[in-house]
């Protein structure tokens, strides 16, 4: 059984607060921010940091590349190409970056 859509769209690394991969076949979740795998048993996400695997960078690689050959959306975008907006100012200019 698969994780249900309402929880993935919120679900998030609880590390880094970034979006995750789903990899229903294989019942992980994938963090590409900081490397983590978090394993899914019995239809329920175990996101304890201490339990999760971190890969290595090529790990990671091939990971995210799988992600991308299959369509996999990640669970959450803070724009709909997933690049999070730069903040703005009230007047609608992007906010200087430091």
């Amino acid at each position: 059984m698969a994780l249900d859509r309402r929880l993935l769209e919120i679900l998030a690394c609880p590390d880094d607060k970034g979006p995750l991969y789903y990899f229903e076949a294989d019942n992980f979740l994938f963090c590409p921010a900081c490397r983590r795998r978090y394993e899914v048993a019995d239809d329920i996400p175990v996101m304890l940091i201490p339990e999760a695997t971190v890969l290595s960078a090529a790990e990671a690689d091939v990971v995210l590349a799988r992600a991308r050959a299959e369509g996999l959306q990640p669970t959450f975008a803070d724009t709909p190409g997933g690049t999070p907006e730069p903040p703005s100012t009230p007047g609608g200019t992007p906010a200087p970056t430091e």
